[in-house]
Formats: structure tokens, C-alpha cells, sequence
């Protein structure tokens, strides 16, 4: 796909508008849907659609520019310019809406994205929604403007100026269970608050999404070094680095999709040593041999995979 247009949201906010490079109508999405996006840095990166679900002829991201970027969103707001040529994958969504009478949309920061498209959704189908939208600051609010306009009362915004004596105190929305079902998308404070105060709902209600399900880097975390044994070469991952980031660093080809120890594409070989798992997919019985290299390291010493 092609950036037709990128315009900032806030100042660390893009939102880019991608089309195919051939007259084609794209593979549909719903509302809550994602696309992994190849970013210009190599790395995969996966990034909620905006726009409405009838327009086939384009999708819509925002990306934030995230403070410890690993290398993909800053080559996207760095080097993702109007007429970049880009890799998308189509449209996967785990994110589904349900089918209710009432919703509460909860955001915080960049999880918007998903919850301002559900929002547009909900209101085509004409159902009846509300949004509490938490934010630093005004002018690090994005699609503050539209949203405020087409939602008018049913959306509260709140800032906390990152003081936190000022967070949002959600306990009136969740002390007595609704029939209502909420969905929420944002920082892991702000998933792990919702999930405390909702705990005595019934389970089905309360959805999120949440694109950071592993820590990739630590703060106690070393170098190790990994030898691929069809060439013999030995690369060394930095303490801040993923393996597939080393190897993507020092010019190895490598396959990969999610990047988030959540898909298995890049599932590999041990041939020596011992892994430290970190992924959400090997099953037990396959964690003595294979690792995923996107988010897994060595436990200790150095590895040898079949690469």
C-alpha cells in the first residue's frame, strides 16, 4: 500500500491514509480490526484501523511516536512520508464488538484508535454508547475535534495532567453490574484499573485490547550472543535488543509478523542452549527446543538455533 496522506493528530500522533498501489477494493475489516504494518525500520507493527468499515477503498492508522521506540513507529513518523510504499497484512480483528443494547467505550491515550471506530459503528447502527476518553492533556488528545462534535454528550473527556491524584476514578461506572458490555483500549495502568474494578461482573462484559501483551525488554536483562548454524555466524544481542531485532540489525533475513510472541511466525530451532520463553504460543512440550525469537532470550549463556 501507498501513503496518500499523513497529517498530524497531535505532536507526537500521525494518522496515515493508506491505499493499494493497484485499483482494487481492499479486503474488508469491523470495527475493532487491526492491520500489521512493515514498517520503513523492517519491523512489524501492528496498528488499529480508524476509518469507517464501508470505505474499501482505504485504511486508516495513527501511530503514536512511542518515547522507547524499538525502531517502528519512529521510521513511521520519520521516514513514512506521503508516496512510501508500504507491506500491510490484511485486516485480522480480536476485538470484535458484541452484540448488545448498550456499550460503554473506555480510552486512554493512542487506544483510541479502535474505540473511535467502534464509536462511529455504534452509531451507524444506531445503538446506544457512551465514551470516557483519558488523556494527559488537551493537546495530546487526538481526534478530540471530531469526536467531540459527533458524539457531543455521550463522550467525556478527562485529562490528569500525569498527576496521578488526578486519574479518573471509574468505580460509579463498574459498582453495580450493568448488562452493559465495555470496551477498553489503552495503557497497561488503565487495562489493569478496568480489570480491578470490574471483577465482580460476569464474565463476557468487560473486552480489551491490548497490543503490548509482552514485555520484550527488561530492565535486568544482558547480551548473549547467537550463532546460526547454517552459516556459522555469530551475532550478539544487545540487553536492549530482541534476537529477531540483532539479526534484523546486522542484515539477516528474517520472517516475522507480530513481533509480540503472539502469532508463531518466527518460531525457530534450538539447536544449543537454554530459552527464557516470553511468548503467549509454544506449547510446553515444544519450549525444550524451539523459541520465538521475537521476544524470547536466553535463560543464560549463549544459543545455537537452526537459522
Amino acid at each position: 500500500m501507498r501513503v496518500a496522506q499523513k497529517r498530524a493528530l497531535t505532536e507526537q500522533i500521525a494518522e496515515f491514509t493508506l491505499v493499494p498501489l493497484e485499483d482494487a477494493n481492499l479486503p474488508p475489516y469491523t470495527a475493532g480490526a487491526h492491520v500489521t504494518v512493515k514498517t520503513p525500520s523492517g519491523a512489524m507493527r501492528r496498528y488499529s484501523l480508524v476509518g469507517g468499515t464501508s470505505d474499501s477503498s482505504k485504511y486508516v492508522i495513527a501511530v503514536k511516536r512511542e518515547p522507547q521506540s524499538r525502531g517502528g513507529s519512529a521510521s513511521m513518523h520519520d521516514m513514512a512520508t506521503e508516496g512510501t510504499d508500504l507491506l500491510v497484512e490484511p485486516p485480522e480483528n480480536d476485538f470484535e464488538l458484541t452484540d448488545v443494547s448498550e456499550y460503554l467505550l473506555i480510552a486512554g491515550g493512542i487506544g483510541v484508535t479502535p474505540i473511535y471506530a467502534m464509536a462511529q459503528e455504534l452509531e451507524r447502527q444506531k445503538k446506544r454508547f457512551k465514551i470516557i476518553y483519558c488523556t494527559r492533556s488537551q493537546n495530546e488528545t487526538a481526534y478530540l475535534d471530531e469526536m467531540t462534535v459527533a458524539f457531543g454528550d455521550r463522550i467525556l473527556i478527562h485529562h490528569d495532567d500525569g498527576d496521578p491524584a488526578k486519574v479518573y476514578d471509574f468505580w460509579d461506572h463498574f459498582a453495580e453490574p450493568q448488562t452493559t458490555h465495555v470496551f477498553c483500549c489503552g495503557p497497561q495502568p488503565l487495562m489493569e484499573e478496568i480489570r480491578a474494578v470490574s471483577g465482580h461482573w460476569p464474565e463476557g462484559r468487560v473486552h480489551f485490547e491490548d497490543f503490548k501483551p509482552v514485555e520484550v525488554v527488561r530492565a535486568d536483562d544482558v547480551a548473549f550472543d547467537v550463532t546460526l548454524s547454517k552459516s556459522g555466524k555469530t551475532v550478539t544481542v544487545p540487553a536492549d535488543r530482541s534476537i529477531l531485532e540483532a539479526l534484523r540489525d546486522s542484515g539477516h533475513q528474517t520472517v516475522s509478523s507480530c513481533e509480540s510472541g503472539t502469532c508463531g511466525t518466527c518460531k525457530t530451532r534450538i539447536l544449543k542452549g537454554e530459552a527464557e520463553h516470553r511468548d503467549m504460543v509454544l506449547m510446553d512440550h515444544e519450549k525444550g527446543d524451539h523459541i520465538m525469537i521475537c521476544v524470547s532470550r536466553a535463560k543464560s549463556g549463549d544459543l545455537v538455533l537452526d537459522l
